[in-house]
């Protein structure tokens, strides 16, 4: 146990020196493949510059965590260890990717000509929810490898709740759905949701070492030492973007966390960037439709949402907005372990 947590964080900064080197290349790879990036009509006064730069780069957060993973616990796989409840989390991160990896694909095919148009969103949709209701029914029916995750652990209050799979499956389905489209929303300026992937990845990693649930310690530290790396290529201004490719799948993958360590009640805390941003999203459109219907003008809570680009219209520049948020979801993560440990 006390060589496991430096462990982890060792092959968290093995993965972030990986990625750097290897990322030089492959951003060069998608430029020449004109893998680039289409940008909203409405964004188009202030990111219109951004048009063209590479997109898919989830691609490079999502392959290093697949392969480090898989090396550091096939072994113990073979052996008939615990290491296979790591590749739960870790197929859903696959899953979610490949999803992503189509929507963007079929994005780009429209900005060349194509016919298509990108994944319809009811398309895209169902595929979260049956990649996320397929999540669901191994957590809750494989026996053994998930001791907490069928439970449900109260902040403040040291009590764990069993729930029946009648309603433990549709609120992981819920969570990993939820957090999936929340980190696609948040996915809008440069750095802003690598770094709030990093910050509650890191909080769950401490969480999960509370739990001695050292193989999921592992994968959270392995992707935030793969989301620095993106960083390190998505620093304003960036070089590449994460496209749906590397949303949907932290998003899910966090979801899926959250829901194995028991401690998805959290996960509006330590998340509370992504879920601010879904609630933003929630709030325009209500209200948008509701002044309409009683009012018969159009009034708007927010000047654009998701909420970073309103705050970009009140006069914030890209950088102090993506600092500000991360400053906010740093503390909550911090916060968030604080009850955990409580």
């Amino acid at each position: 146990m006390d060589t496991q947590l430096p462990l982890a964080l060792t092959v968290g900064g093995v993965t972030f020196l990986l990625g750097v080197i290897w990322g030089g290349p492959f951003v060069e790879i998608l430029r020449r493949l004109r893998i680039g990036k289409q940008i909203r009509v409405e964004l188009q006064d202030k990111h219109g510059y951004k048009v063209g730069t590479p997109t898919m780069g989830g691609i490079m957060i999502i392959l290093p965590a697949v392969i480090i993973v898989v090396a550091l616990n096939i072994a113990s796989v073979v052996q008939g260890g615990q290491g296979a409840s790591v590749f739960l989390p870790l197929g859903v991160l696959v899953g979610f990717a490949l999803l992503g990896l189509l929507d963007d694909w079929e994005g780009i095919q429209t900005s060349r000509g194509a016919h298509g148009e990108g994944l319809s969103p009811r398309l895209k949709f169902l595929g979260q929810v049956g990649l996320a209701t397929l999540a669901a029914l191994v957590i809750s029916l494989a026996e053994g490898g998930f001791q907490y995750a069928n439970t449900v652990r109260l902040p403040l209050i040291p009590v764990a709740i069993s729930l029946s799979p009648i309603i433990f499956i549709p609120v992981t389905v819920f969570i990993i759905v939820g957090m999936s489209n929340a980190f696609n929303l948040t996915d809008g300026m440069d750095g802003l949701a690598g770094i709030i992937s990093a910050s509650a990845f890191a909080a769950y990693g401490v969480i999960a070492f509370l739990q001695g649930q050292i193989f999921l310690v592992q994968l959270c530290f392995i992707l935030v030492g793969a989301c620095f790396a993106f960083l390190w290529y998505n620093a304003h201004p960036a070089q590449l973007f994460m496209g749906d490719t590397g949303s949907l799948a932290l998003g899910a993958t966090l979801g899926t966390i959250a829901v194995m360590t028991g401690q998805w009640l959290l996960l509006p805390i330590i998340a509370i960037v992504p879920v601010m941003e879904t609630l933003s999203v929630m709030l325009q459109v209500a209200s948008a439709k509701l002044s309409r219907r009683y009012l018969g003008q159009d009034i708007r809570i927010f000047k654009r949402s998701p909420l970073h680009h309103h705050f970009e219209l009140v006069g914030w520049s890209e950088t102090q907005v993506v600092q500000r948020f991360w400053l906010v979801g740093l503390l909550s993560a911090m916060i968030g372990v604080a009850l955990a440990l409580i």
